[in-house]
């Protein structure tokens, strides 16, 4: 299969040999091409997806997996078995599969220019700009330098300036989507060194497709000055072209079709077409087809037009065609060529090097900008990540002869080791300061009044807002209480490069959306920053984390320690329906809330959303809320009233307490608690964790009691009741104009209150009081937020008072009331 072969060849297709007539006709599948190329396409998929899923916990890119599936069906491994050769990758089916895996290049190409911004290279800093220039012109420097120990004398005419220019490309230039990536799987997207690596990334990339188009135009054109210099007159007018008239053309396409309508078919089908016809005229003027399909797509502006397309094509294209091409350039790898000692030491020597350019490039920009030191080196080996353009580079340059099969190997190998020696080394050398002091003010309850009141809001779509909106309102903003709000959007790590620009592009609020997982980071946004316009004592400071599901709760923990958050406040994994009904959204948000649960710095709340009346009024002295608190005893119920009396100070809201008293108990126990403390002299006693528990329990609803009392907006309930079925039957006689619960999770307690609930429970996240009333069968749709206390590594009270003085009661109850809840008569306990 090698280039210096195939000429010895004639490979004849007969019109007939597309399809079979089927087994029972005595055809063998294998002869006939599309059959064989379904077998083909499908074991490069199995092959690709198993590296995945092996490289997964090392946290590789997947292009690394797709090229080494494509290695293990190639000739290195089983294409060293002749009758799978022969039978499955036959000579004759190259021309098929190169030709599909070109196809699938040219539209994730197009994809690319779509979503690229080139306006961002107004935008970005200086420190990017240098970055980006210094860690490409080293490496330029070292492949030139190598050049003329990895050149093979061949037959062919390629100058020895062409070479250079190929080589170079390679090894300089830096792949944004697999950078982005990365940065993503190492928590660093968010960070100032994971904006300045993308920033650098997109320069890069920018020049590297130049440098690409140039590359090309020499080597297809060799053999005269003249004719490259033809190429590049007729590249330049194909530019033109595009941004003169198809630009404009296109942006008349948007503003004729109406806000909110989908796009004509018609039209969709021929920016489709116009994508290949692109690719035609510059394959056909001497540049390469991916470079007509990447200006064509950069000509597309950004906007529901650019949507649309990627909705259309970029699973398809990025999940089934790009992993062709990528193992195509596997297929094509003989890692057998690369024999000898000095091609290893100098395939070695090149990967240590060519690192080494990029590391002392970018320290120079570090010190120079006075960086630290480690994260120079650090910004130097992320842009060292390898992908998309270097393949093409390789395969190009593999397609003219300029690499024979052994260079063209070499090459594969130092990018594939490039980018896999990425991960362990910054997890390494590089670790993000995080600070260790810790926190006290992790819950609701010890939380000092008198202090800035933090939360982190996480949001999934925009249709979590109006209800996160409404519950900030409620939480009653005051000049000696103000509320500080960190909107952490959550979107899921997908590979795909329409949800990693999203991070490059935030901060540019003037710049339209590059594409719809920007265009709802937007909204969300714009939304909170209307409420903070309006509202007073409240500051909103949006965020975005960019993770797989199955980490993504670590972004928010470690987010809700580096900001020094009280509470955590994350949707439910259910939203209501039209009928009333309750149905899963997305059953991974479930587990990001019970990883959160589990791992939080702090208080958890999990709002069921079923819409909060008045949620679009912004002025606070319109604020209208019905709320109920249910409580039956625990640190999470008490985290429950804390929060809501901290709500029931705002003049817009009425809150209704019940306690759930057990039957036995003939006299409130506040009541028995206080009149023995007046009698009986105190003494120093042990006292388990439950008594402890029951004494602030009892004091906190004594306070709470004694500060509400003559306040009309504040119902106290006290509900007797023997087991869970009176629990139930006492929750629904509730009046059925409350906007919200705020119940505690219940976490640890057992009690007979709520016997026999647990066993119907589906969702125990929320506990068993949560789960009956976010239930489709509960009569009331209110809202729910169900709250769980922080009491993780030892007691949120440490550093009081010892548990077993009063004192240490008295202190809790007095950091969880702000002095705005004194009522004219203070009643010392």
């Amino acid at each position: 299969m090698g280039d210096n072969n195939t000429d010895d060849y004639i490979v004849c297709y007969a019109p007939t040999m597309i399809t079979t007539n089927g087994v029972w006709q005595g055809d063998n599948p294998l002869d006939y091409s599309l059959p064989l190329f379904i077998l083909q396409l499908t074991l490069v998929v199995v092959a690709t997806r198993t590296f995945v899923f092996i490289l997964k916990p090392f946290r590789q890119p997947r292009v690394i997996a797709e090229v080494l599936g494509g290695v293990v069906l190639g000739p290195s491994v089983l294409g060293q078995i002749e009758t799978f050769s022969s039978a499955v990758f036959p000579l004759r089916s190259v021309m098929v599969i190169e030709t599909m895996a070109n196809i699938g290049l040219l539209y994730f190409l197009f994809l690319v220019g779509v979503e690229m911004d080139i306006t961002f290279m107004r935008t970005v800093g200086r420190k990017a700009v240098a970055s980006a220039i210094a860690g490409m012109v080293l490496p330029f420097i070292i492949g030139v330098a190598f050049s003329y120990l990895l050149a093979k004398k061949t037959e062919t005419n390629i100058n020895q300036g062409t070479y250079i220019l190929f080589l170079g490309v390679a090894l300089s230039v830096t792949a944004f989507p697999v950078l982005a990536r990365i940065l993503a799987e190492l928590k660093l997207i968010n960070t100032e060194l994971g904006k300045l690596a993308l920033s650098a990334a997109l320069i890069n990339d920018v020049c590297a497709w130049i440098l690409l188009a140039l590359a090309i135009a020499f080597a297809e054109n060799n053999s005269t000055s003249l004719a490259s210099l033809w190429v590049l007159m007729s590249g330049a007018a194909f530019v033109a072209f595009c941004a003169f008239a198809v630009r404009p053309a296109a942006a008349w396409l948007v503003k004729r079709t109406p806000e909110g309508e989908s796009f004509s078919e018609f039209y969709i089908s021929l920016i489709l077409a116009g994508v290949m016809v692109s690719g035609f005229i510059t394959d056909a003027i001497g540049t390469h087809s991916v470079f007509g399909a990447f200006v064509f797509g950069l000509s597309i502006p950004n906007g529901p037009l650019s949507f649309t397309l990627v909705e259309k094509l970029e699973d398809f294209v990025s999940g089934l065609l790009l992993p062709l091409f990528f193992s195509i350039s596997g297929l094509k790898t003989n890692l057998a060529l690369i024999n000898g000692s000095y091609t290893w030491a100098i395939l070695i020597l090149v990967i240590f090097l060519a690192c080494i350019g990029k590391v002392l490039g970018t320290l120079l920009v570090a010190i120079f900008y006075q960086m630290p030191i480690r994260e120079g080196a650090a910004l130097g080996l992320l842009m060292n990540t390898k992908g998309l353009v270097e393949m093409v580079v390789l395969n190009v340059g593999k397609d003219q002869k300029i690499f024979d099969e052994e260079s063209f190997a070499v090459m594969v190998v130092i990018t594939v080791v490039m980018t896999a020696i990425i991960v362990p080394a910054i997890s390494i050398i590089y670790r993000p300061s995080r600070s260790n002091v810790d926190y006290r003010r992790r819950t609701v309850e010890i939380a000092k009044a008198d202090t800035q009141f933090r939360l982190l809001v996480c949001v999934h779509t925009p249709r979590n807002v109006p209800t996160m909106i409404s519950l900030l309102e409620a939480s009653n903003p005051t000049k000696n209480s103000p509320i500080c709000v960190y909107v952490l959007h959550l979107v899921e790590l997908s590979g795909r490069t329409s949800a990693m620009l999203i991070v490059h592009n935030t901060a540019k609020s003037d710049l339209p959306a590059l594409n719809r997982t920007e265009a709802q980071s937007d909204h969300i946004i714009k939304a909170f920053e209307n409420y903070e316009q309006h509202a007073s004592f409240i500051s909103v400071q949006p965020l975005t984390a960019i993770s797989p599901y199955s980490t993504m709760h670590e972004d928010i923990c470690n987010l809700a320690a580096d900001k020094r958050v009280s509470l955590v406040i994350v949707p439910f994994h259910k939203q209501q329906t039209v009928d009333g009904g309750m149905e899963a959204t997305n059953m991974a948000y479930r587990a990001i809330n019970q990883n959160v649960l589990a791992n939080a710095p702090c208080s958890v709340g999990i709002l069921v959303d079923r819409g909060l009346s008045g949620s679009n009024r912004l002025a606070g002295n319109q604020v209208s809320h019905h709320i109920a608190v249910l409580f039956f005893g625990g640190p999470d119920d008490r985290e429950a009233l804390c929060y809501g009396w901290r709500m029931m100070e705002h003049p817009g809201i009425s809150l209704t307490m019940m306690r759930f008293v057990p039957g036995e108990q003939v006299e409130p126990l506040w009541q028995q608690q206080s009149k023995s403390n007046m009698d009986e002299p105190r003494e120093l006693t042990v006292q388990t964790d439950k008594d402890i528990q029951k004494q602030l329990d009892e004091k906190l609803l004594n306070e709470f009691r004694t500060r509400c009392e003559g306040d009309h907006s504040v119902d106290y309930i006290e509900k007797v009741v023997n087991n869970g079925e009176d629990t139930v039957a006492a929750i629904r006689s509730m009046d059925d104009v409350h906007d919200l619960f705020v119940v505690g999770r219940g976490q640890g307690m057992i009690s007979p209150l709520t016997a026999g609930i647990t066993d119907w429970s589906e969702c125990l996240e929320i506990g068993a009081i949560g789960d009956l009333l976010a239930s489709s069968d509960f009569a009331a749709t209110a809202s729910v937020l169900v709250v769980q206390q922080y009491v993780g590594q030892g007691s949120p009270y440490e550093g009081l008072d010892t548990p077993n003085d009063d004192d240490y009661i008295a202190d809790i109850i007095h950091r969880s009331a702000s002095p705005s809840y004194m009522k004219p008569a203070f009643k010392p306990f």
